[in-house]
C-alpha cells in the first residue's frame, strides 16, 4: 500500500510524505510517484502522532463512562496515535492472565496503539506486589496504581525491585490517604471561601519523598505521574540532579488552570490531585520548560454526566482531555510565544516515547511508523464537548477558543480520523 500526502507543512515548509506499507519512505518537497492513496493537506501541518502516557478508557467493567472503542476515537480526534491505559479497570488488570486478555482487547477495539498499564498490587489497594514479571512477559507496558497511592512501602520497595528487574517503568499516583481527610479541592483560601473541604498538598509530597529515597536505591525507572505541587517540582529536580532515573508528567489542567479560578461549587473544577494555587501552577510551568518535568499527559478520566452533577462533595472525580489537550497547549504556549511547536512536540512526542521505550510510536522521520497528525494552526475554533467523540463530556475547558485542530490522523499509514468539513 502506497499513500502519498501532498503539501505539508514541517519545520515551515511546504513538503510531500511518501507511506508505504506502513512506514515513511520518503520526506521531500515535490514527491511524485504512482500511489494507491493520494491526499491533499492543503497546507496543513504535519506532525508526529501525539504520545499520553495516561488515560482511562474504562473497559471493561465500566463502558458506561467510555470503551476501548470511544475512548481511542477520542485519542485520534485529539491527534494522539499510542496512548498507555491504566489498570483501573473492572477486575483491575492484576495478573498475568488479565493482561493477555486486556492486550488482546485493546488491539481489538482500538483505534490508535493502545498499551496497557499492569496494576503494582492486588486490585490497586493490596498489601505485596502482584506478579510483576508475568505481567511483564504478558505485555505489560508499564505499572502503576493509578487512582491510589500505595500506602505500604514495604510494597512500592518489593514492586520498584520487580519492575527493575523487568525493565518496566512504575508511575505513581502520589497521595497518602492519612493527609487527605476527605478533601474534594485543594486546601486554602479558595475551598475555605466555598466552605469545602480541602486537601493538603502534603499528600503528594511526603509520599514522593518516600518514593524518590527507595528509587534511588533500586535503580527503577520512576514516573511520577500528575504531578501538582510547586514541593513536588523541587523533589524532582533535586533528583535529577542526584542522577536518579526519574521523569515526571504534569497534566492540561493543571497547567492552566489553579484554585483561584474555582468560584463556585462546580463539579467540572474537581480533580484529584486538585488544581493547586497560582504558585503551584507557575513552578509547574517552570518545571516544564526547564526540563524537570518532561511530558504533557491528560489523565483523560471520562465520566457519566450524572457522576458530575450536583457539588464537588459528592462528584466524581476527574475529567476529560484528549480531545483538548494539544490545542490548549498550542493556544497557551505556542501561539503566546512561550516556547515553539517544536518544544511542544517534545514534551508530547519525544519525552514520552523515550522515557517508555515506545519503539511503536513514529517521529515523522524515515523509516519510522507511519504516525501522523494533521492539523490547523491558523484558524480559530470554540471547545464544544457535544464535538467530542469520548464518551465523557467533562470538562472545564467548554466554550474556550484555541488553535490547533486535528484535521487527520493516521496510524501505520491508515486514517484513524478526518475532521468534518464545515
Amino acid at each position: 500500500m502506497k499513500t502519498l500526502i501532498k503539501h505539508v507543512v514541517i519545520d515551515n515548509q511546504c513538503q510531500d510524505i511518501l507511506i508505504i506499507d506502513g512506514k515513511i519512505a520518503k520526506v521531500a518537497r515535490g514527491i511524485e510517484t504512482p500511489v494507491d492513496d493520494l491526499i491533499n493537506a492543503h497546507g496543513a501541518t504535519a506532525m508526529p502522532g501525539l504520545i499520553d502516557v495516561h488515560v482511562h478508557f474504562r473497559e471493561p467493567g465500566l463502558t458506561y463512562k467510555e470503551t476501548i472503542a470511544t475512548g481511542s476515537a477520542a485519542a485520534a480526534r485529539g491527534g494522539f496515535t499510542t496512548v498507555l491505559a491504566m489498570p483501573n479497570v473492572k477486575p483491575v488488570v492484576d495478573t498475568a492472565e488479565k493482561m493477555k486478555s486486556q492486550v488482546a482487547l485493546n488491539a481489538e477495539n482500538g483505534l490508535v496503539k493502545v498499551l496497557q498499564y499492569g496494576a503494582l498490587s492486588e486490585d490497586l489497594v493490596g498489601v505485596g506486589p502482584a506478579d510483576l514479571q508475568a505481567m511483564a512477559s504478558a505485555g505489560a507496558a508499564a505499572f502503576s496504581n493509578d487512582g491510589h497511592g500505595v500506602q505500604d512501602a514495604q510494597t512500592m520497595l518489593s514492586a520498584m525491585q520487580a519492575a527493575k528487574a523487568a525493565d518496566r517503568v512504575i508511575s505513581a499516583h502520589l497521595e497518602d490517604d492519612t493527609l487527605i481527610q476527605g478533601g474534594v479541592m485543594n486546601a486554602g483560601p479558595s475551598a475555605d471561601k466555598l466552605g469545602l473541604p480541602g486537601m493538603t498538598g502534603l499528600s503528594e509530597s511526603t509520599q514522593l519523598a518516600r518514593d524518590l529515597v527507595m528509587a534511588q536505591a533500586t535503580g527503577v525507572r520512576y514516573h511520577v505521574a500528575h504531578i501538582s505541587t510547586k514541593e513536588s517540582v523541587a523533589q524532582v529536580r533535586l533528583a535529577k540532579q542526584m542522577g536518579l532515573n526519574v521523569t515526571a508528567e504534569v497534566s492540561p489542567h493543571h497547567l492552566f488552570l489553579d484554585d483561584s479560578m474555582i468560584i463556585t461549587d462546580d463539579p467540572m473544577f474537581k480533580m484529584n490531585p486538585p488544581l493547586r494555587s497560582k504558585e503551584d501552577r507557575q513552578a509547574l510551568i517552570g518545571g516544564l520548560l526547564d526540563g524537570t518535568i518532561d511530558m504533557i499527559a491528560t489523565d483523560h478520566a471520562p465520566h457519566s454526566p450524572e457522576e458530575k452533577s450536583g457539588s464537588m462533595h459528592d462528584c466524581s472525580f476527574g475529567i476529560v482531555g484528549l480531545e483538548t489537550a494539544f490545542p490548549l497547549a498550542y493556544t497557551r504556549f505556542v501561539k503566546s510565544g512561550l516556547v515553539d511547536l517544536e518544544t511542544l512536540l517534545t514534551w508530547m512526542v519525544k519525552n514520552p516515547k523515550e522515557a517508555f521505550d515506545l519503539d511503536q510510536a513514529g517521529l515523522l522521520a524515515v523509516g519510522d511508523a507511519a504516525d501522523i497528525t494533521l492539523v490547523d494552526l491558523v484558524h480559530p475554533y470554540e471547545i464544544n464537548p457535544k464535538d467530542f467523540a469520548s464518551k465523557g463530556e467533562n470538562t472545564p475547558f467548554a466554550g474556550e477558543e484555541v488553535y490547533g485542530k486535528v484535521l487527520k490522523t493516521f496510524v501505520d499509514g491508515q486514517v484513524v480520523y478526518q475532521a468534518k468539513k464545515e
